[in-house]
């Protein structure tokens, strides 16, 4: 989903310097409320919340729709975005629930021991570009400033997400069960491709007051390159 009004534009600033804060790794779990093996990998993702080093994200998709309980949460997007992470690993199929940490790392089903060490092994990657945010008056300013050029660049994405929410299962395999679920992402904005060349700015609307997160992913669904929470 394209956000309206965005504008990426090379910026030919001087390099500012960084926080000396590492970003968050990102964490994104393709989930659904329709299946029955999924509330172990939902609770992971409650655990992950509290931490402030990692940006747990819930994407719900669609697939699980037909067993008898439409996911309240679901967007097609979502299904897609999976879909095309299998595409790039060259696989032919898609699991849930499944963790992909970093953009990398992808753990399929409910495995704590494999997720914390992807977490640890993200984490110690050197961070080559740093994302810069500012939000006034309905509207967020984001630059981008890589350590070094990055050949291909990325894709720009802002993400929106429901910080918790409680449903009452009523059909389908969880019917019966009441869920707690941790950021749910509701909105998927790619804002564009960024080369990588050098520094850059996007300019785009920021409606409600949501949290959310600005990421820069290499082209292809490779590693996530930068993370930073919404100020």
């Amino acid at each position: 989903m394209m956000r309206h009004g965005a504008a990426l534009a090379l910026c030919l600033g001087v390099l500012l310097p960084g926080s000396g804060q590492a970003d968050p790794v990102v964490v994104e779990l393709f989930t659904s409320q329709g299946c029955s093996a999924c509330p172990p990998a939902d609770e992971l993702l409650g655990e992950l919340a509290g931490r402030t080093d990692v940006l747990p994200l819930a994407l719900h998709v669609d697939y699980w729709d037909y067993i008898g309980w439409a996911d309240t949460f679901a967007l097609p997007v979502f299904t897609t975005r999976q879909k095309n992470y299998a595409h790039a690993a060259g696989r032919s199929m898609i699991y849930t629930p499944q963790m992909i940490v970093d953009g990398t790392w992808d753990i399929p089903g409910y495995k704590p021991a494999k997720v914390f060490d992807a977490i640890d092994r993200a984490a110690d990657r050197p961070d080559l570009v740093r994302i810069e945010l500012s939000a006034s008056d309905g509207r967020l300013e984001i630059r981008i400033v890589p350590e070094t050029p990055i050949p291909g660049g990325g894709q720009v994405i802002l993400t929106r997400f429901i910080p918790h929410a409680r449903v009452d299962i009523e059909r389908g395999e969880n019917a019966g069960q009441i869920l707690d679920y941790v950021n749910i992402v509701s909105e998927w904005h790619n804002l564009g491709h960024w080369d990588g060349s050098g520094p850059a700015e996007i300019d785009t609307d920021l409606d409600g007051d949501e949290p959310g997160a600005v990421l820069v992913q290499a082209e292809g669904f490779g590693p996530v390159l930068a993370a930073e929470r919404l100020p």
